[in-house]
């Protein structure tokens, strides 16, 4: 039995991101221009910042692909962070500071080097910054911020198109769309039972054709005015999107252990995505308030033979398996928590009270995010995929639709 896994390494400014994926099924086609084209899909959206005006985000295998075709071994691919060369000196793999040695710094307590004078002090509310400070102890808080920065999702992205291209070996699809930023809602229809997927698939399609991936044209615009009102005052703004699979094999996942319910671990996967505060499946928050008699999807005869549902309330799992309807999951991002209006923080070097520091920002993420999302939940359906039907070799998968 296979599996599919991956980790990243890398900072924000630091040479480059790497990721490297095992459990990749020997055969599969795999192209840096498939990867890329989810890359580029991360890196647009109204509302982004300066950053993503320098990054090109292109992926380089370095691994585990020989003319095109994964080996059975593991995939490694880079990304190269372009805005590196602005940061030789602060990101240095070397020591570069002669002063370092010695007594410890009463202001910050415990032993070790004195602090370099050009450290990061001032943790911002909302980021890991303090949190990162009081587990690991770094005197210098960019040790934390750029390894927490939301940069590291390139690397998730690139791993996520790895997935989808197994996913795509049995007839799975992932997209996303936009429902709603800084408060303005796009006026959507409820998706409905949609056993084929076609109206998961219309919607996210036509997120693409949106600057803020909304399938809503008119309230996209909405969301365009009110991301340049936030700009000028300073602030930024979250929202919630909504990630969709269909093609969806019934089977994946189990009720039998708590760990390896799908369900779990869709959501554990979307909500490690910085920002992300809230994930539901399907109607999940709307339906806890509702009689049991509206919240749950009954089994209906299919006019076509077999069976099949009403409704989809229950965003393709029941039971912590999926029962082949389209899995719905929607994620609530909240607002960037870095402002160019900074807000109130202590200097941890000095004990003082003062202003968090403005590091370079979106004033908006969401749209990106939602692409974020589709990878996460793109490697977890692959390996489920996987663990269900042998992943060895993409011709095991492929007998799956045959």
């Amino acid at each position: 039995m296979g599996s599919l896994r991956f980790l990243t390494a890398g900072e924000s400014h630091g040479p480059a991101l790497v990721v490297i994926i095992d459990g990749v099924p020997a055969g599969l086609p795999v192209a840096a221009s498939s990867i890329d084209r989810d890359l580029a899909r991360r890196r647009v959206g109204y509302g982004r910042g300066g950053r993503m005006e320098i990054e090109a985000d292109r992926a380089r295998i370095m691994g585990g692909v020989r003319h095109g075709i994964a080996t059975g071994g593991p995939v490694a691919i880079e990304i190269e962070n372009r805005d590196h060369v602005n940061w030789l000196d602060t990101m240095a793999v070397e020591d570069r500071f002669e002063t370092r040695a010695g007594a410890a710094d009463e202001a910050w307590g415990g032993s070790g080097p004195a602090a370099d004078p050009r450290a990061f002090t001032v943790p911002r509310p909302g980021h890991a910054d303090l949190a990162g400070r009081l587990k690991y102890g770094h005197r210098d808080l960019r040790d934390v911020l750029e390894r927490a920065s939301a940069r590291e999702t390139a690397a998730r992205v690139a791993a996520g198109a790895v997935g989808r291209l197994i996913l795509r070996e049995i007839g799975v699809e992932v997209g996303s769309w936009v429902e709603s930023i800084g408060g303005v809602r796009a006026n959507l229809e409820p998706l409905g039972a949609d056993p084929g997927g076609e109206r998961a698939r219309a919607r996210a399609e036509s997120a693409e054709q949106s600057p803020v991936r909304c399938p809503d044209p008119a309230v996209s615009q909405e969301m365009m005015d009110r991301i340049d009102r936030e700009k000028e005052a300073g602030g930024s703004l979250g929202g919630v999107f909504t990630v969709a699979a269909w093609g969806v094999p019934p089977g994946l996942g189990t009720y039998a252990q708590w760990d390896r319910r799908l369900d779990g671990l869709l959501a554990q996967a979307v909500m490690s995505i910085p920002g992300i505060k809230g994930v539901e499946i399907g109607e999940g928050f709307s339906v806890a308030g509702e009689s049991g008699r509206y919240a749950h999807d009954e089994i209906v005869v299919d006019p076509e033979g077999g069976i099949t549902r009403a409704t989809n309330r229950a965003g393709g799992i029941e039971g912590g398996i999926s029962n082949g309807m389209p899995i719905l999951i929607r994620a609530a991002m909240k607002p960037i928590p870095t402002l160019r209006a900074p807000t109130a923080s202590v200097d941890l070097a000095t004990g003082k009270p003062t202003l968090a520091h403005a590091e370079r920002s979106d004033v908006c993420a969401v749209p990106a995010a939602s692409v974020v999302g589709e990878a996460m939940a793109a490697l977890v359906l692959a390996n489920a995929c996987i663990e269900r039907y042998g992943g060895d070799t993409v011709d095991q998968l492929r007998r799956v639709r045959s």
